[in-house]
């Protein structure tokens, strides 16, 4: 196969886009379709056609821009004008704004004064602080680009940290520029992707593996799943690189079936990066082989944990097992294997194009770079954000988020899923980083950010999360599976208001028991919410507690 060459493709698309004198891009991800984008982009398409523009005018379905909660979403960019996000539009809106806004606009430049006042109802300023005080890496290119166009990526720089890793650098020069970046994994555990490389790259084997981990199951969370549906190549490529640094003859992306556009969309990207030479045999012309496949998830939470996944992948049970040894040394078939998250496998094409001196100083001194978060609940502003880590939880939640949306007091933010704890008001302005968060007995995780208003009950946002970490153990080892379910019996007891106070030292004995003693992670962190919520809102479990009058009545 002849080398492709990747700077004709980058000039022949961006010569390309510059026939047209306008872009609409149009939100393709779920949430937009599940808004009713596909009837609006029907509508824009009808529209452009009828005013006679849909040779000057290009539609662009992209994935997710951010703003979840104002689907269908619409940005306007028309050359020498300011773009225009339109938000909660519908056809006969689409309609309107092609014909009251693009027709004018691009006909009779001249005379048009701006966005029409009945219109305007429909449109936000991309200089709020949701747009302005957000930093994109990973989602850099989500929302700007078509993401099952290859072309699109590679114009936009895609590949170009592929063609430099391979063509310039050893596998060890690349494994330093990830640890001098301070990448840690975005999945939840926060270890050293560096270092985790590193490992994996020192173990001789007669195969190795790359595994993408995108099992991503946290309620409230879809960070991974927007990632792949906006920008999969970014994974490949991350993978790519990932796949040379340490070693391995193929991969793998380990998907939840519960994500069939993601899924489409990675294996669309997949087969676009076999055609152009950028995936399988001789990669580039550089004698490098390397190819990946999709193994769907099943649905399981617990297959977020790396031997849980890899078991799946093989075909059995997805337990996890004791580690050491770990998948460094014995992964997948018992070959050493490296498991990286979406988000962490997306930041590295930009870590090699600018360097990991440039990512680390974004962050903290022990958390660098950005962090992708979905942030849900009764926020004004829902949706994807990514931000520097460190950023302070009451800049996301009110800034950014824009405060509650029910007009009411922000009561606690959970973060890190339900395995995450609750974090109180006064804690605000708690910088959100792996060892901040953790100190207050909570997690980064994944990037579930739920945001909680006074009408919350503490016991029974407690109660909810601990029943679906028990829903969700394997049940290998008894200290999940077991304490799991009386821990549970014991939250019941009280939100039914039947406790004692001798059962609110019990449920802090059994919590800490059950984090000390359970295989996995889920079985450590499952008991985060009942802590976190015990330490800060122990009032609202007291007040669950069985009255004196009714102890005695009995």
């Amino acid at each position: 196969m002849p080398k492709i060459d990747l700077s004709e493709i980058r000039e022949n698309k961006r010569a390309e886009n510059d026939k047209f004198t306008a872009r609409l891009f149009i939100c393709a991800s779920t949430g937009c379709i599940a808004s009713g984008c596909k009837k609006v982009m029907s509508a824009v398409q009808s529209a452009l056609k009828g005013h006679s523009l849909d040779k000057s005018v290009l539609i662009v379905p992209t994935g997710c821009m951010g703003l979840c909660s104002h689907g269908p979403l619409i940005r306007v960019e028309i050359k020498g004008r300011e773009p225009v996000l339109y938000v909660e539009m519908d056809d006969m809106l689409s309609r309107l704004m092609v014909a009251e806004h693009l027709e004018p606009a691009i006909s009779r430049p001249e005379s048009f004064s701006g966005v029409p006042d009945f219109l305007l109802g429909h449109t936000i300023s991309l200089d709020t602080p949701f747009f302005t005080e957000q930093v994109k890496v990973v989602l850099a290119n989500s929302g700007k680009i078509v993401p099952e166009s290859i072309d699109d990526y590679i114009a936009d720089g895609g590949y170009q940290a592929l063609e430099k890793a391979l063509g310039q650098m050893k596998p060890e020069e690349v494994i330093k520029e990830i640890l001098v970046s301070g990448l840690r994994g975005r999945g939840g555990g926060g270890f050293p992707t560096g270092r985790k490389w590193e490992l994996t790259a020192k173990i001789n084997g007669p195969e190795k593996f790359i595994i993408c981990n995108g099992d991503e199951g946290d309620p409230g969370a879809y960070m991974d799943r927007s990632v792949l549906e906006g920008n999969p190549h970014a994974v490949v490529e991350g993978m790519l690189i990932a796949g040379y640094a340490i070693g391995a003859t193929s991969g793998w992306f380990y998907v939840r079936a519960e994500y069939p556009l993601a899924v489409e969309r990675l294996d669309k990207a997949l087969k676009a990066a076999r055609r152009y030479n950028l995936l399988g045999k001789d990669i580039l012309g550089t004698g490098r082989d390397l190819d990946l496949d999709i193994r769907l998830g099943a649905g399981a939470f617990v297959c977020g944990e790396e031997t849980a996944l890899i078991a799946s992948i093989e075909g059995r049970r997805g337990n996890p097992t004791p580690r050491p040894p770990y998948p460094a040394v014995k992964g997948l078939w018992q070959m050493p294997s490296c498991v990286n998250n979406v988000e962490t496998l997306a930041n590295v094409p930009t870590i090699i194009n600018r360097g990991g001196a440039w990512f680390a100083s974004m962050g903290t001194e022990k958390s660098k770079g950005t962090k992708v978060f979905a942030l849900t609940g009764k926020i004004k502003h829902s949706g994807l954000i990514e931000v520097p880590m460190g950023m302070s939880l009451r800049r996301i939640v009110e800034s950014i988020g824009g405060g509650a949306a029910t007009g009411k007091k922000i009561k606690a933010v959970q973060t890190g899923g339900p395995s995450g704890g609750v974090i109180p008001r006064k804690e605000l302005d708690l910088p959100v980083c792996y060892d901040e968060l953790k100190k207050l007995g909570s997690i980064m995780g994944s990037g579930g950010m739920i945001v909680m208003d006074e009408d919350d009950d503490m016991v029974d946002i407690a109660k909810f999360y601990l029943g679906f970490t028990v829903d969700e153990s394997c049940g290998k080892c008894a200290p999940c599976r077991i304490g799991g379910k009386q821990l549970l019996l014991l939250m019941e007891k009280i939100a039914d208001g039947r406790g004692e106070a001798a059962d609110l030292e019990e449920l802090s004995r059994l919590a800490i028991s059950m984090k000390r003693a359970s295989l996995c992670g889920l079985g450590q962190t499952a008991p985060n919410p009942v802590l976190s919520t015990l330490n800060f809102f122990l009032d609202e479990y007291r007040a669950r507690l069985k009255t004196r009058e009714a102890a005695e009545a009995e």
